[in-house]
């Protein structure tokens, strides 16, 4: 399998195992954590347009596999060893920056939820554990010369 299909299916796993996590926490919580993953309020084309969960859904996928690419394009340009680290703590990080972006909807958690904050961030280690993983197999195989980019 091509080097770009493998990102892209790793872009998608893995956001959809962090939208799932946040729908289950959302559920039962009512924390609007899943809400805020898909939010797209504050954004000024998208904020116009008709939307779905699906297809808000869907865009979130597409975030997720753009960010996959960058990482791995990133990974494999400084030539990063400690993949599964960098990973979670940029993962991690980036959770922790966007979350401020709760106050741009009624839809959200209030900026100030602790356990809101906790879940998201929570969410967004998981996810990157996953990304970690997966990244660091698919850095060891393109090195072995199995695919390009």
């Amino acid at each position: 399998m091509k080097l770009w299909i493998k990102l892209i299916v790793i872009g998608v796993i893995s956001g959809f195992i962090l939208g799932e996590f946040f729908k289950f926490i959302q559920h039962v919580t009512g924390k609007g954590v899943y809400t805020l993953l898909l939010n797209v309020d504050y954004i000024p084309v998208l904020q116009d347009l008709p939307r779905t969960e699906g297809m808000e859904f869907f865009l979130h996928l597409i975030v997720s596999t753009l960010l996959i690419i960058l990482l791995f394009l990133w990974i494999n340009n400084k030539n990063i060893h400690r993949i599964f680290t960098w990973c979670v703590t940029i993962c991690s990080l980036i959770g922790i920056i966007l979350y401020p972006t709760t106050v741009f909807s009624v839809r959200t958690p209030e900026l100030v939820e602790v356990v809101a904050f906790s879940y998201w961030v929570s969410g967004h280690i998981i996810y990157g554990v996953i990304v970690g993983v997966l990244l660091g197999q698919l850095h060891k195989e393109s090195h072995k010369g199995m695919d390009r980019l």
